[in-house]
């Protein structure tokens, strides 16, 4: 198997990590799951920079964001399925 594109904890999470530079907007991603050492495929739809999550799944506006199994905050507008989720569309539930 090739390295992955980006790390998901487990099916819990509703967003994975991107691990590798360079992801444009229609690449196939692949994904590593952690929890079971299984992949997932996605197509990305933005540039995703290296760190930065990617969407598992499309994810309305208002909807608890999951990464690597903790609740890291809420949509604050939808995100498509492999659309970049970041600053721009994820805030924190603390203030």
């Amino acid at each position: 198997m090739s390295a992955p594109d980006f790390i998901v904890h487990d099916d819990t999470d509703t967003v994975g990590v991107i691990v590798k530079e360079g992801i444009t907007a229609g690449a196939a991603l692949s994904g590593w799951v952690m929890a079971d050492d299984s992949r997932i495929a996605l197509e990305a739809g933005d540039d995703i920079p290296l760190g930065h999550k990617v969407a598992l799944g499309v994810i309305a506006e208002g909807d608890t964001i999951i990464k690597y199994g903790h609740d890291i905050g809420k949509a604050v507008a939808a995100i498509a399925k492999g659309g970049h989720a970041h600053t721009q569309n994820i805030k924190t539930k603390r203030w």
